[in-house]
């Protein structure tokens, strides 16, 4: 069967309204639908959500979990957690490259990099050199204008209304 649009793009979905981890998941279900092979790996979360329970149409590649606002970790839970996340993209980019992924999702890496958990000049240099037909997905509020640059698709989601703003917490299978 022929390949089509073998060359893979970079996408954001940002902003402050629920659903950027949503559309990842849309994308990696729409493309392991057409047989593509998709790699997800989260920062700054804790690996108890949905998406992350029973079968899900990507490879995890899990890494630490985190239990805590940075703001409230020490110094050294701050440095330990920002080289377990540097050396993680690492991994995942070497990870997609050397087993033939055609989607990388990197959750809240853009959350991650501006609270300097990941150097932003080494997420750059990483999507310049990757393989030119990987489609990568980054999710998290405000972007750093280096990483909208590179980017082909930006997605911004907004809230208009939620649930929360009226008292309803969050629901199990539904926001978290």
């Amino acid at each position: 069967m022929e390949k089509k649009n073998e060359f893979g793009l970079i996408h954001i979905y940002c902003g402050d309204g629920k659903g950027k981890t949503t559309a990842a998941v849309g994308l990696c279900v729409r493309a392991s639908g057409r047989g593509k092979k998709c790699l997800w790996t989260s920062f700054l979360k804790d690996y108890d959500s949905g998406e992350f329970v029973g079968t899900f149409p990507f490879t995890l590649y899990q890494g630490e979990p985190v239990r805590q606002f940075v703001f409230t970790m020490s110094e050294e839970q701050k440095k330990a957690t920002a080289d377990e996340h540097t050396q993680r993209l690492k991994e995942v980019f070497e990870k997609a490259s050397k087993e033939g992924f055609d989607l990388l999702v990197l959750d809240e890496s853009i959350a991650s990099c501006n609270l300097g958990l990941i150097p932003t000049d080494l997420l750059v240099q990483l999507l310049r050199e990757k393989p030119t037909h990987l489609e990568v997905v980054m999710t998290g509020r405000d972007p750093k204008a280096e990483l909208v640059e590179l980017a082909d698709y930006v997605s911004e989601i907004q809230p208009i209304k939620h649930p929360y703003n009226n008292g309803i917490p969050s629901r199990e299978g539904i926001e978290s």
